[in-house]
């Protein structure tokens, strides 16, 4: 322990974050020795010297006490070695059961399904639920690699998502206030079911899966709804086509953005692509990684490059410091001149 002066004051900076009991400041006394400790030769005469060695002793102590909080989960101090461990052989958790939709149109199950390239190239592809699904898995593991392109496209297909959500919900409310009407005149109608649903397992393994799921449920709800009308001469056929159609052309543009983004970022030149392509010093590698990516889709967003905007469901585990977030919301978002044609071959 350091000497301390006759004032009974410490010797050494001290810190209410401290992990000494004493409010030892290791960051503080670094920075008072900071000469001592960057000379090749320090001299071992100066009077801070024994500073420097207790310095020494309490990194090392530091060391230990984080070593035994990573071997004991975190437990409070009164919970033994044993007790501590059993956090880490704890297995994930799982789904109790097989999660499930119901479907009872064709028309929700072609938009969960989607169509793919005919033999014959006589019928346009169609991107379905389950495709989207699978893209937006993708990217949102590519999210954990800091990558900013895949929070861009989790934010972009939520909020296309949660537009289309509220269009739907407007006009399931109103296909339901006709049946209302209806029945406050004495006239009750029940809406059109299968009579054998479709029940589809889904097994998705992220959150943006259920999401889908829930609109193409949603979808299925309103074309009920729109048959349920056409059949009680409540709308007419020309009527509930077009109200059908509509609404399934602005679910079928919306699934095309998020499966370009997987396309392009989950390409091995593209794959590794993060944040820190983007600061200065990066490799030439990592350079032409971000002229190719703002090549492909433009400029990120200042907002979700620094993290200001996160998506809903994101893998991304980073602690920046003010000094990280400032530099992030000063570097430039757009690529340099290409020194010479041919670095982006093969990328784009």
């Amino acid at each position: 322990m350091a000497a301390q002066n006759k004032a009974n004051a410490p010797l050494y900076p001290t810190s209410s974050t401290s992990p000494f009991e004493d409010r030892y400041d290791i960051e503080g006394e670094r920075e008072a020795l900071k000469d001592l400790l960057a000379a090749e030769n320090p001299d071992e005469t100066d009077l801070r010297w024994p500073r420097v060695v207790e310095l020494k002793q309490r990194e090392e102590q530091l060391r230990q006490m984080r070593t035994v909080y990573e071997v004991r989960q975190g437990a409070d101090r009164l919970v033994n070695d044993r007790e501590a461990r059993v956090v880490s052989d704890m297995g994930a958790l799982v789904d109790e059961a097989q999660d499930t939709m119901m479907i009872h149109t064709k028309e929700a199950y072609r938009l969960f399904l989607g169509r793919g390239l005919d033999p014959d190239r006589l019928l346009q592809p169609i991107i379905g639920g389950r495709r989207v699904a699978a893209s937006l898995r993708a990217v949102w593991y590519l999210s954990g690699n800091d990558n900013p392109y895949a929070d861009w496209a989790l934010i972009d297909m939520t909020g296309r998502l949660d537009d289309a959500r509220k269009k739907l919900d407007t006009l399931c409310r109103d296909c339901e206030a006709k049946l209302d009407e209806m029945r406050k005149r004495g006239l009750n109608i029940s809406v059109l079911r299968n009579r054998v649903p479709k029940e589809v397992e889904l097994g998705f393994k992220s959150p943006y899966g259920y999401t889908v799921a829930e609109h193409i449920i949603t979808y299925d709800r309103f074309v009920r709804l729109v048959k349920t009308l056409v059949r009680k001469d409540l709308m007419s056929d020309d009527e509930g086509r077009q109200s059908v159609r509509e609404i399934t052309r602005l679910y079928r543009s919306i699934f095309e953005t998020p499966v370009r983004f997987e396309r392009y970022l989950m390409r091995e030149e593209l794959r590794p692509l993060s944040r820190s392509d983007f600061l200065p010093g990066a490799t030439g590698e990592a350079i032409k990684r971000v002229r190719a990516v703002v090549g492909i889709f433009g400029e990120v967003p200042r907002e979700i490059f620094t993290g200001a905007l996160m998506p809903r469901h994101s893998k991304r585990r980073v602690s920046l410091t003010p000094q990280e977030i400032r530099l992030l919301q000063e570097v430039a978002l757009a690529p340099e001149p290409e020194p010479a044609p041919g670095d982006e071959e093969g990328l784009i």
